[in-house]
């Protein structure tokens, strides 16, 4: 074959990979990102669930070539917050992923000299959400003095139980400390409200939070038992925000084979659009699924699983969709 044909199929190749790569980078984007860089942004930064995806010990389909080759969009469940306006950032959970996530945020702030967010916002005491903390101390960033906002439970925990307790000492964050239903105000017509719910509570409360801008608003609950033992009405909190980032760690209960499911209690995905099928479909277009288990059929876009809640209305939430508030 002449060099020159071969020249011109390599770049062949190698255009069809870009713009396959492009393809796959805008069909996260949403309708909402008209207008870059301009007033508050949410951006979901990580959809799994605690453990990862590779998920440790797993010997299954669903794992076994991520081993090999990795996925830039397994990253554990976290939202991060960007008001262009003050040019201040916020990160929500502090994940394993957090090196990551935090350089995502940056990126995507592209403020000058922003290396670390101006506060965390944790939901619980569970690894996917907190453990991420142990980064911002002396063994790896050094940070100083990053506000984080915990519950009462989860401050008096990180507060006395080490190592933890070694970033108060040294000032690496500064904890303040949030109450159930009570606003946290981050700049004009933005805020966060965190709302208990019921969650296996083993080291601190667990909270869902509503992140309320100047023109929308988004309820973010990752973690809950089941929606019937809520005092409040999952259905009734969709219908007031304009997004609802919730729980779908399992599909159904037929996932996991190694443990007892009971132990692990969480709203199937099945029981969630059973929950939701009488709301409209303007409420329905608001709900984003996350915090999925490596085993969720949901990570698969081809899925019978996943074509079942694009056909319900709903959608499976992906790292790098931008919404803005």
């Amino acid at each position: 074959m002449p060099i020159k044909f071969r020249l011109n199929i390599k770049n062949l190749i190698i255009a069809v990979w870009v713009l396959s790569i492009s393809a796959c980078h805008d069909s996260v984007k949403t309708k909402q990102n008209s207008k870059p860089n301009q007033g508050i942004r949410l951006f979901v930064l990580g959809t799994i669930q605690d453990g990862g995806s590779p998920h440790i010990g797993c010997k299954k389909l669903c794992c076994a070539h991520l081993f090999n080759t990795g996925n830039q969009s397994r990253k554990i469940v976290s939202l991060g917050l960007i008001d262009y306006t003050t040019k201040k950032t916020w990160l929500i959970e502090a994940t394993p992923d957090i090196t990551s996530q935090i350089y995502k945020l940056n990126k995507l702030a592209n403020f000058a000299n922003k290396t670390t967010p101006d506060g965390i916002f944790i939901t619980h005491a569970h690894i996917g959400h907190y453990a991420g903390l142990m980064y911002l101390g002396k063994e790896a960033l050094g940070a100083k003095a990053i506000p984080v906002f915990a519950m009462p439970r989860l401050k008096t925990y990180l507060e006395t139980n080490g190592p933890w307790s070694q970033l108060v000492s040294q000032n690496n964050i500064a904890i303040s400390q949030l109450f159930s239903d009570s606003s946290i105000v981050l700049g004009k017509s933005f805020s966060i409200t965190p709302l208990l719910v019921p969650h296996r509570d083993e080291y601190s409360e667990t909270v869902g939070f509503v992140i309320k801008g100047p023109n929308k608003s988004a309820l973010f609950i990752p973690d809950i038992n089941k929606w019937a033992i809520w005092g409040k009405s999952i259905a009734t909190e969709i219908k007031k925000v304009d997004y609802a980032f919730v729980d779908a760690t399992f599909y159904d209960g037929n996932e996991i084979s190694s443990r007892n499911i009971s132990e692990i209690p969480h709203p199937f995905v099945i029981e969630s659009l059973k929950l939701f099928a009488s709301l409209s479909r303007q409420e329905k277009d608001k709900i984003h699924f996350i915090h999925f288990n490596h085993t969720n059929p949901l990570l698969n876009p081809s899925s019978k699983a996943s074509q079942e809640v694009e056909r319900f209305g709903a959608h499976v939430a992906k790292i790098g969709q931008v919404f803005e508030l």
